[in-house]
């Protein structure tokens, strides 16, 4: 099984933590389940910041935030508690992408709901999906898969993240939160060319 290329998985600072959870119960398996709940604390936080009061708003964008880079860590440590730690279970691959697609879900779905369009909310999402969709496909055709970008997973956290503490300074000027709806827009496009891209390299590697 391919793994996405990440820097950070070869720091001492993650394979400390990896050797820790090696000597607990915790499985690869609990940390993919535990992704889906901090996904979706992320993208309630991101429903109600357009339901709330000013400090409200701040407190659970920052939240949000914060939620969806612990989401990059729980997809760092189950593959390492899995791979470092000899965790490696039987259904392991499955855990390994469904709580992924339906993180996307949680989050951009939670952006459309803040923004009061869900419909591009949802666009993202199955934008999201159909990434990881013709990753697996290039896995499943060529034996190898594609990770890049440019809104691979690691990029549309990052797009979220930064939209949402870029959204806490918005809004001391505006209560239209721009930023967000703008963050789904570069989602929704940058992985529609993401796929695009990736069936492209795909068919040229397997002429």
């Amino acid at each position: 099984m391919t793994r996405r290329p990440i820097g950070s998985r070869n720091s001492a600072m993650a394979a400390r933590i990896t050797q820790w959870l090696a000597g607990t119960p915790v499985l690869p398996n609990h940390i993919s389940i535990a992704s889906m709940g901090v996904a979706g604390v992320a993208g309630f936080a991101l429903y109600l910041s357009a339901q709330v009061g000013p400090m409200w708003q701040i407190l659970l964008l920052l939240l949000a935030a914060l939620m969806c880079q612990l989401r990059l860590l729980c997809n760092l440590f189950d593959g390492m508690l899995a791979t470092e730690g000899g965790k490696r279970s039987s259904g392991g691959a499955v855990w390994n992408e469904f709580p992924d697609r339906v993180a996307d879900i949680f989050i951009f779905v939670g952006v459309g709901l803040a923004i009061d369009w869900a419909a591009l909310g949802w666009a993202a999402a199955s934008m999201s999906i159909l990434t990881a969709y013709t990753r697996e496909l290039g896995s499943h055709v060529a034996g190898t898969a594609d990770y890049g970008g440019p809104m691979a997973k690691p990029h549309r956290m990052a797009v979220v993240t930064l939209a949402a503490m870029l959204t806490v300074v918005e809004l001391n000027w505006s209560d239209n939160m721009t930023v967000l709806q703008l963050s789904l827009w570069v989602v929704t496009l940058g992985a529609l060319y993401t796929s695009v891209q990736r069936v492209r390299r795909l068919l040229i590697k397997i002429r």
